[in-house]
């Protein structure tokens, strides 16, 4: 079955998935638990997103590290004043460190689970959220999970703060987010993906970055 959404199949809370990175023929692969989490081909939507991000304040949050992409797109950015990354997988952000031993001032990486970080969060501490974590499809389908969970984001956002999801290979509003904003901006890309890609809605054509507004 063609995969929704990209790192759908990672690891939920409390599984200790292998993790590695993946080079061959050209393509470069972040895997956890034996599924693509995520791409290099990836990183002019990763920086498309980080920019759209930056438009928005001078302090920003991001789930997930991946590659790192948009991690240092963000914390690079002349109006970025602080960029803190949540990462739950220690061998994720060596991996980062190997290959980028010396990271801007901006940019700081913390260990933990989102769906409890974020109710320990400040209310209005950040102007802006990207959250692109490896998540098992199950908890992508909870449906009480996103709507304790969300709240929580729009509660840490200052008014007029953005939140931006991964981006989408298929022309469709994220359920998991649309309830809790009114104002929400998207984007197209074309996009171009590697013949082994398994995450995404073909391997070529149009990506949707999504934006969704604290009002």
């Amino acid at each position: 079955m063609e995969n929704a959404t990209k790192s759908e199949a990672g690891a939920g809370p409390g599984t200790k998935p292998a993790i590695e990175l993946v080079e061959q023929g050209g393509e470069v692969t972040l895997s956890i638990g034996g599924e693509q989490a995520m791409q290099a081909w990836e990183r002019d939507l990763m920086w498309a997103s980080a920019d759209m991000l930056c438009e928005y304040g001078r302090d920003f949050y991001e789930v997930g590290l991946g590659l790192g992409l948009s991690a240092l797109r963000i914390a690079t950015n002349p109006a970025t004043r602080s960029h803190r990354v949540l990462e739950l997988f220690d061998e994720v952000e060596e991996l980062f460190r190997e290959r980028h031993p010396e990271l801007p001032d901006t940019l700081s990486i913390e260990r933990g689970d989102f769906f409890q970080r974020i109710f320990e969060l400040p209310s209005q501490s950040v102007d802006g959220i990207f959250f692109d974590p490896a998540l098992d499809m199950e908890v992508w389908k909870d449906e009480a999970l996103w709507q304790r969970t969300m709240p929580e984001v729009v509660r840490v956002l200052r008014p007029g703060g953005a939140f931006i999801p991964f981006f989408s290979t298929k022309p469709e509003l994220r359920w998991q987010y649309l309830p809790h904003f009114r104002d929400i901006r998207v984007v197209r890309h074309p996009y171009t993906a590697y013949d082994t890609t398994e995450y995404t809605h073909g391997t070529s054509g149009d990506a949707y970055i999504q934006c969704f507004v604290k009002s």
